[in-house]
């Protein structure tokens, strides 16, 4: 059996602190709660731009092809088909569009982010750490294998944790399944979002 686990979608996080440092707040229900880390609300922008109207407006749609791709299996022979290609060949752009998928930046560049998001950025890497079991024992997927193992056998390969409080829990893809952080922390919330792969 062999599950991956990212705990660092950057793509996705950056969509997320995007959407509270500038507070954007789209219309939908199947969006993520807010980011567990409320430092990023706290220093949010407060005035409304023409920039950010054009942001609320786009962050949906953005999110949703950002989680689309968050879902997909890596292709495993891109790499290999990357070295046979010539450097800013089409060939070889579109390949690495398809490895790095959709992201806020390739949209909107790096105006929403400031000098916040490089300290929150560092501030999460030290919680991450933190975070991180000490022992094969006290591993969330480890803690949860009596969950894990039929979710495994209905097809999920991959886990992706968002650091959202609160449980959130949302099939993307045929393999791929997102909770928050705060879901795979806690054995048995976290045996019961993977129940929800089945």
């Amino acid at each position: 059996m062999l599950i991956t686990v990212d705990d660092d979608p950057n793509t996705l996080v950056d969509l997320l602190w995007v959407r509270e440092a500038w507070n954007l707040y789209p219309v939908g229900n199947d969006f993520p709660p807010l980011l567990s880390d409320d430092s990023v609300r706290a220093h949010a922008q407060t005035e409304s731009t023409d920039s950010t109207a054009a942001w609320l407006d786009a962050w949906p749609g953005t999110w949703n092809a950002c989680i689309h791709h968050a879902g997909l299996i890596q292709d495993n022979t891109i790499f290999d088909r990357l070295q046979h290609t010539l450097d800013e060949s089409p060939e070889r752009v579109d390949l690495l569009a398809s490895m790095v998928g959709p992201s806020w930046r390739s949209s909107f560049g790096d105006e929403a982010f400031t000098e916040e998001k490089e300290m929150w950025n560092l501030s999460q890497f030290h919680a991450r750490t933190q975070r991180r079991p000490t022992s094969l024992a006290d591993d969330p997927e480890r803690l949860s294998l009596s969950a894990l193992i039929p979710a495994w056998q209905a097809g999920l390969t991959k886990i992706v944790s968002i650091p959202c409080q609160g449980s959130y829990t949302r099939v993307i893809g045929r393999h791929t399944l997102l909770v928050t952080e705060e879901t795979r922390d806690d054995h048995h919330q976290y045996s019961e979002a993977l129940k929800q792969f089945r």
